[in-house]
């Protein structure tokens, strides 16, 4: 099967390359495919009555530290993995899970390309995984790559 927009969600910790290397083999088969490299930061909520409503809806802005910060990150990572992307956002959402599965949707993606690392114990139970949440909730297919344990950031 030949994609045609294939997703890379990135948390840009140090095992992400791995990620990114087996996306490109993907996107080397599907040479028509455009890929959209996804990095999200979790955004703050601010209560307004009964609803929680993100922090930087309000204000309109993406300026902070956190968002220079990943944008600087998301371009290494695209020179570094010699990643040909149409399309590299740095986004904010509730969480990542929901921000995966809303773009997809929003954007006609047909691959999803994770990195999943796995949790054991209380970690596994208080955390999850992201990809474990998206998995059922996501319109197109998905790559998962396992990955050996969780690095710090």
């Amino acid at each position: 099967m030949s994609y045609q927009h294939i997703l890379l969600v990135t948390d840009l910790l140090s095992d992400a390359d791995i990620v990114a290397q087996r996306a490109k083999r993907v996107i080397a088969g599907s040479p028509d495919a455009h890929l959209s490299v996804l990095h999200i930061v979790e955004d703050d909520m601010v209560r307004f009555g009964y609803e929680l409503v993100p922090a930087s809806s309000l204000s309109g802005k993406k300026d902070g530290e956190n968002w220079q910060e990943a944008r600087i990150k998301l371009a290494k990572f695209l020179e570094r993995n010699d990643l040909d992307a149409a399309n590299s956002e740095v986004t904010a959402a509730i969480s990542n899970s929901a921000g995966i599965i809303n773009y997809c949707h929003k954007n006609d993606v047909d691959l999803l390309v994770i990195g999943r690392h796995e949790r054991r114990g209380i970690a596994a139970w208080l955390v999850g995984a992201t990809a474990d949440s998206i998995l059922p909730n996501v319109p197109c297919d998905s790559l998962v790559i396992k990955l050996d344990k969780p690095v710090p950031e």
